[in-house]
This record gives structure tokens, sequence and C-alpha cells, in this order.
């Protein structure tokens, strides 16, 4: 993830930009009514230019300010209030989609502005010569003051619709399901691409049996400086990188893993070319992170849809209607996905040598702890088991690999015995064995 990327999902980027152009636009407009101030106003925009002298400019500054800045306060506390529900709800790491959702951030930000904007302009307004007879008002300013506060209130009005909307579980699951999608345009290329990559890095010199080169062996490892996530890495330039020092990295671990502080993460080839400025460098292109992201790893957005179905299936809860929702939002991105070539391991240089070697996530490492997951918890739900194997059809039947299909096949066969352990009634039983050997023949169809 480039620097940018990794502010904009910070909730305070949008308001601090926000504030910024708050702070540009009442200095730029208190100079311009400074330079302006002894013109004529002409008549026409004397209608829409109010003029309310010093006290009365301070009057409406000052309650914009105030009721600005205590409605910016009203929304963060439902804001949190809403977060607090979610994460009990549908699971903590959802945290994340609303902090860095651009309407939540929007809105805060421009109340927060106004708020900003009106206290420059409020201490721009000054008595002038030593009788005090005289004021300087800046009336441009004020009114564009005026115009801010219309605006907060149809940015409050479109605040209360949307944390409405986010709430929703269909937008809970749809705003997932899209970062998946995301993800998988993001990594994963088209069948008939030409391009090999890895980690969504548009590759170089692509050929016959590049996907299938063999991972090197031996090295000299690199350990990680820090214990966390890897959150993401920088593909573009660590092959710079190794082509610079004309060496090859083979990297033992991909976006979404845990490491340990001084855990090897990679390996540089050959040993003798390594030194502690290489290995420096392969750090810097790796981000270890407290928290993971989709950016680079769809298991974690996979992971995010799964944990809803599963929460919406504990006692407390009891809404299989939820996971059935989770459940084709999971099986939209994944059938997506395994239509898709797999990125590939190896990445080569412009002149056809290998650089870089990484390890990949599969379709089936994706696929198979959603159906596990749902044959742990769901047996005694039909409606989400019969869901299930909707999603294995769906997958299978667009997967570019036999090898998943295959998989597959074994995987209905494990609902069924779940299922059938769950004590269901004969005609449940009979109607999840028919809709499993429907989708047993249309795998093997394809």
């Amino acid at each position: 993830m480039s620097i940018v990327q990794r502010l904009r999902e910070r909730f305070w980027f949008i308001p601090a930009v926000l504030c910024l152009a708050a702070f540009v636009l009442a200095e730029g407009l208190v100079a311009l009514d400074e330079r302006l101030g002894g013109l004529d106003v002409p008549g026409w925009a004397g209608t829409l230019l109010y003029r309310v002298g010093a006290s009365g400019s301070r009057d409406v500054l000052g309650a914009i300010a105030s009721s600005s800045l205590a409605v910016a306060g009203t929304t963060f506390s439902i804001t949190m209030a809403v977060l607090a529900l979610t994460s009990s709800t549908y699971g903590p790491r959802l945290v994340r989609n609303f902090m860095s959702d651009r309407g939540n951030q929007a809105v805060l930000g421009v109340f927060v502005a106004t708020f900003l904007y009106s206290l420059l302009v409020l201490r721009s307004i000054r008595v002038i010569g030593e009788s005090g007879d005289d004021a300087f008002v800046p009336h441009l300013a004020v009114n564009a003051a005026v115009l801010l506060a219309v605006a907060d209130v149809a940015v409050l009005i479109y605040f209360i619709h949307h944390i409405s909307d986010s709430i929703q579980i269909t937008t809970l699951t749809g705003r997932v399901r899209d970062e998946l999608l995301a993800t998988v345009e993001r990594l994963y290329p088209l069948p008939d691409a030409t391009d090999v990559a890895v980690h969504g890095g548009p590759g170089a010199a692509p050929g016959p049996g590049v996907r299938d080169l063999p991972r090197p062996d031996g090295g000299a490892p690199v350990t990680a400086h820090r214990s966390g996530y890897l959150q993401s890495l920088d593909d573009d330039d660590l092959l710079r990188l190794a082509r610079e020092h004309d060496v090859v990295v083979v990297l033992d671990v991909r976006p979404g893993a845990y490491v340990l502080q001084d855990a090897v993460v990679a390996h540089v080839l050959p040993a003798e070319r390594a030194d502690d400025r290489l290995a420096d460098g392969v750090r810097a292109t790796l981000h270890l992170s407290d928290a993971r992201t989709p950016h680079q790893d769809p298991e974690f957005a996979v992971q995010q849809l799964t944990e809803m179905a599963v929460r919406a299936l504990s006692p407390g809860t009891n809404d299989p209607y939820t996971a059935v929702n989770a459940l084709d939002d999971l099986s939209s991105a994944l059938s997506a996905l395994a239509a898709r070539v797999p990125p590939a391991r190896a990445r080569l240089d412009a002149e056809g040598r290998l650089r870089v070697h990484a390890p990949r996530v599969g379709v089936d490492e994706l696929v198979v702890p959603v159906i596990d997951s749902m044959r742990w918890y769901a047996a005694s739900a039909p409606s989400v088991m019969h869901s299930t194997l909707d999603l294995v059809e769906r997958v299978g039947t667009r997967a570019a690999s036999g090898a998943v299909r295959t998989r597959l096949l074994t995987h209905v066969g494990l609902l069924e015995d779940a299922f059938a352990g769950a004590g269901h009634h004969a005609h449940d039983m009979q109607a999840f064995a028919d809709h499993a050997g429907s989708v047993r023949a249309r795998l093997m169809s394809v």
C-alpha cells in the first residue's frame, strides 16, 4: 500500500484536509475583504451580500461556530455508538470499515472545518482607529460562513441517511464483498492476461512455464524487525532491489501472515551477496502492522464475511438469514476469483532472470475455510447449509482449475456427513441429499 492509501484509511485524514482548506479559505476571503473594503458594491450584489455590522457578524459567526461544533460532537457520538453495536453483533474487524468510510470522515470534517472557519473569521473583526467608531467586518467571509452553515444542514441530513444505511446487513456484507472483488481485480490477472505478477504488480518477460518455476532453496536469511501482520509488500521495489544487487529474493511469508520479531521472512540467493544494506532494503518493502487489511490480503476479507455468518448462527443472535446473505456475497466474490489465473510465484526482470519468488494464496485455500466453518457451525441450520452448497456450485462451475473442483467435490460429501449428524427430519435429510447430488453432478459435468 502506498502512503496515500494508508492515509486515506485514517479517520482523521479527510477532516484534517478539510480543516486546512477552511484555514486557507478564511484567510483568503478576509484578505480579499481588506482589499475590496473601500469599493462600492453594485446594487445587484448588495441583495446577495448582507452587511449586518460588527456586532451582528460576531453573533452570526459565534452561533455558527458553536452549533457546528455541537453537531460534530453529536455525529461523532452516534458513530461511536454504531461502531460499538456493529463490533458486538457482527465482529470487531468490521470497525475498520467504519473508520475508513469516506462518508463518516467527510461529515465530521465538514462540521469541524465550519467551526474552524467561523472562528478564524470571527477573530478578524476588529475596531479601526482610536475612537472605536469604525470597525473592519469581512462581509464576504461572513456570508461564506452562512453558506457553509446551510451546507452543514444538508450534510447532517446526509449523515442521518448514511449512518442508518451503513448498519444494514446488506450494506455491511456488500461493502466487504466490494473490497474483496477489488482485491481480486488487483491481484489476480484475467485468464487472457499476458503479464506475470506477484501480488498484483505488473509482470515482466512472461513466458511458458513461468508460473511453475520451483522455489529456490538455500540463501542468506532476512529476519523481521518487529512482530506483526505482513500488511502489504512493495513488489516493484523488491524487484528493483533484487535486480540492482543481482540476487534472487525468496519470500517465506505472504500478506496476512503473522510474523514474530527476528523470524525469517525471506532468503537472498546467492548468500555471499547478502549484506546488511540489502537486508534492510528487503525489510523496507515489507510493511508490518498490528492489523490486517484486504488490500493485498484476500483472506482477510473472506474471513470478515465468514465471521459475520458464524456470529449470526450463535445462540444469542440466531439469525440464519444474515448468514445466508454473507454466503451469497462470498459466492459472488469467490466465483469471480475462481475464474482468474492465480498470481505467479515467480517474478522476472526484463532479461527474463528470476528475481523474486513469493508464496501465493490459492482459490481452494480461500474457499475451503468457508465451507469448513459452515460445516462446523451451521450443520443445524438447513437454510445455511443449502446456501453453502450453492456457494460450492457457483465457485466450482466457474473454477479455471480442475483441482479446485475435485477438492470441492470432497467437501460436498463432508457437508452431507455433517448435515446427517445434526439429527434433522427425514424430509430435510432427503432434500439436502438431493441438493448435494445436483451440485455434485454439476461439478462433474464441467
